[in-house]
């Protein structure tokens, strides 16, 4: 019965408008992700390699697919890229397409360096964190300009959306770090290690104004049932990654940098990056009782749900790094349990999305529509 179902959900056509926007790059940061997360961890064993060799492969898949059909759609129907950008809600996700870039080049190095080779594995590295930094720090300065300046936002229209274009350099802060130890020439690693913890000031000041709104949003006007609410998750993805990016460029600071500063970059791991990581713990229970709320008041599935994997992945890399420079076992246990958690998820939001996608449904979405209206329990 269900191979009839999915038979005849392939051979159903789709309605409406196709509208193909750049949140698809959500799945291959999603995906890109479980390959990341993998290679960080602690302890390896055969299936997670697997898993990471599958993810990592899937994820260059996935990017070359939407990197040539997405903008072959754009320049077939210009109307469809107005519309994104007249969006205030779908123009915030123009920073999916470099995170997803930097996203297969950090997991080309970490995983595929074993099939590639180091040399081929770096060049792809290199090249995709060049070209993601460039366009990343090209949309954190647009996307906030225009909507700034032209796009009209409700009283609480803010919502985990609007990091999106910010976290890219934070992205490319992280990438860096994972570069910086296979560059030879010392100046050049300095400069790259520097410039990385001027990506990682850049985005991480941006996001904890961009997180305080959307906290005075959910306090003053509640949450709604929406597909947006999924995108408190993303809220995880700055935190996650800010902690990632300290342990990181820590390790490569200690190495390159001249004392004090290299010590003192090193010590940021764990002073900046615990305290910071207790956030997570308090931030995953409310985002989860939001979700379940509008779970229960049938919230629909949409390209949001990938919410759940990416800035989820970024706390198991947190939580990695803080293994890392803490030698504590208990932060090696809980990678391993929150990394299992991150491939359930993962695989839920995969299959919906193949369902979405198949049944047309995820092609079609409705553009500039008023988002729903947040409320509270008290106002039902």
């Amino acid at each position: 019965m269900q191979w009839m179902r999915l038979f005849g959900a392939l051979s159903s056509p789709v309605s409406g408008r196709v509208v193909l926007g750049p949140n698809w790059f959500a799945s291959v940061m999603g995906t890109g992700m479980i390959a990341i997360a993998g290679a960080l961890l602690p302890d390896h064993f055969a299936w997670i390699d697997q898993i990471s060799l599958f993810a990592w492969l899937a994820s260059s898949v996935f990017l070359v697919i939407l990197l040539i059909v997405v903008p072959l759609h754009w320049l077939k129907h210009p109307q469809v890229l107005r519309a994104l950008l007249d969006d205030p809600v779908a123009i915030q996700f123009f920073g999916a397409p470099p995170m997803a870039i930097m996203t297969v080049g950090t997991a080309s190095l970490l995983t595929g360096q074993h099939y590639l080779g180091i040399n081929a594995a770096l060049l792809i590295a290199e090249f995709c964190w060049a070209t993601g930094t460039v366009m990343g720090y090209l949309v954190a300065i647009a996307v906030p300009f225009r909507l700034f300046t032209q796009l009209k936002v409700s009283h609480d229209g803010a919502f985990g959306g609007w990091l999106m274009p910010v976290v890219p350099p934070m992205v490319s802060a992280t990438g860096g770090a994972v570069i910086a130890p296979y560059i030879v020439d010392p100046v050049l690693r300095e400069s790259l290690i520097l410039a990385c913890y001027a990506m990682f000031g850049m985005s991480l000041t941006t996001s904890f104004m961009i997180i305080t709104l959307i906290w005075s949003r959910l306090a003053h006007f509640g949450s709604s049932a929406s597909v947006r609410v999924p995108t408190l998750w993303l809220v995880l993805g700055p935190v996650g990654q800010s902690v990632t990016a300290a342990g990181g460029l820590g390790m490569a600071a200690a190495n390159t940098l001249p004392e004090p500063y290299a010590m003192g970059l090193k010590s940021l791991a764990l002073l900046y990056g615990v305290p910071v990581w207790g956030f997570i713990w308090l931030w995953i229970p409310i985002a989860t009782l939001l979700t379940l709320r509008a779970h229960q008041n049938k919230m629909g599935f949409a390209l949001t749900w990938w919410s759940f994997t990416f800035p989820v992945g970024t706390c198991v890399t947190a939580t990695c790094q803080l293994a890392r420079h803490s030698g504590l076992p208990v932060f090696s246990w809980l990678a391993m349990v929150m990394y299992v958690a991150l491939l359930g998820a993962w695989l839920i939001v995969l299959a919906y999305t193949a369902w979405g996608t198949i049944s047309g449904h995820l092609l079609t979405p409705k553009l500039n529509v008023p988002p729903a209206s947040a409320k509270k329990i008290s106002d039902n």
